[in-house]
């Protein structure tokens, strides 16, 4: 497959691989029953879709624009697409009108009820406007019950779909390094695996697999932040040096990506985010959802969710999910 890939296309793995891996198996791989596979990935004969060009969805579409894609995109607050537009994006005027000028359309909103929307409406969605055989990504944290349903409703429209969350942040999504982990049934989401190379990918399987796959993901970073600021704070209160103490855990077993990331920026009060904390929220809501109907208990992941509620609570649901020093803070009355 590497001598298949063009000096773009690996230019584009560098930046963000897993872009490339989705779009490159989904041009080539089957797909839906009568879907025709469609042309070799190139910029010159794939067109691209992207709808949802907020915090994280500006950097990815940004890439595949670098690497020489002709992408049209949309976004309900268009200004927010404009530094795209400015690339040479065009701007559609709705999710079908990216739909019906693209052969796969990502998108990556802020809710399930956003990627329903934009996905399933039957005036404006996206599959009233694909063509047989084209592809849609949902890079959204969603429900997975909403993967199926996007499945089953593309099948019958002769399309192909994968969901693909992505992790990482913004930092990640600029620099190449966040994750993005297709999945869907074997034709599609083989021909999406090698598309979402922009910025790196594993293959998960079922629809459904990724969307819970990624939700423990969500699950493992929460209890990981809630850890991380209480140990923080202790530090403080027992008059160490904070960044020294950081430090110096960093290389054991209490090391973490998340002390990497936002340790300095919780000392520096930077707390601009990566990732919303009101999107956090609405991720362990999801979680929460899921575990109730699997009858599991998770307590640790109970009490994250309503630490990071009370953020929003206080008006703080538009800052980064470091922010969660806050409210350990005025739980005792102490900051670092």
């Amino acid at each position: 497959m590497r001598t298949l890939l063009s000096p773009v296309l690996q230019s584009l793995r560098r930046r963000s691989p897993s872009v490339v891996s989705i779009l490159r198996r989904s041009m080539t791989g089957g797909g839906a029953s009568g879907a025709s596979s469609l042309p070799p990935l190139t910029p010159a004969t794939t067109r691209v879709g992207w709808i949802g060009t907020g915090v994280m969805g500006r950097y990815m579409a940004g890439h595949l624009i670098s690497a020489g894609y002709a992408l049209t995109v949309f976004n309900r607050t268009p200004s927010k697409a404009q530094p795209l537009v400015e690339m040479g994006a065009k701007l559609a005027g709705s999710p079908r009108g990216v739909a019906e000028e693209s052969d796969v359309v990502f998108l990556i909103v802020g809710y399930p009820s956003d990627v329903r929307r934009v996905v399933l409406d039957q005036d404006e969605g996206v599959l009233g406007g694909l063509s047989p055989g084209s592809v849609v990504v949902d890079m959204t944290t969603s429900d997975p019950s909403m993967a199926e349903e996007i499945y089953a409703s593309a099948r019958s429209a002769s399309c192909r779909s994968v969901d693909a969350p992505v992790s990482g942040g913004t930092g990640g999504l600029a620099t190449g390094s966040s994750r993005s982990s297709p999945a869907g049934t074997s034709p599609p989401s083989n021909g999406c695996h090698r598309c979402s190379g922009a910025w790196d990918g594993e293959l998960h399987g079922r629809t459904w697999c990724w969307p819970a796959a990624k939700l423990g993901n969500q699950i493992a970073i929460a209890s990981t932040m809630v850890g991380l600021v209480e140990g923080m704070l202790f530090a403080h209160k027992a008059g160490l040096d904070v960044r020294r103490w950081m430090e110096a855990i960093s290389t054991g077993a209490a090391g973490s990506k998340s002390l990497t990331l936002y340790g300095d920026r919780i000392l520096q009060r930077d707390m601009a985010a990566g990732f919303f904390v009101h999107h956090f929220v609405k991720d362990l809501g999801i979680c929460l959802k899921e575990c109730q109907s699997m009858g599991l208990a998770l307590p640790g992941l109970a009490l994250a969710q309503q630490l990071y509620l009370s953020l929003v609570a206080h008006g703080e649901g538009n800052l980064g999910t470091q922010a969660l020093i806050l409210a350990i803070e005025r739980l005792n009355n102490t900051q670092l």
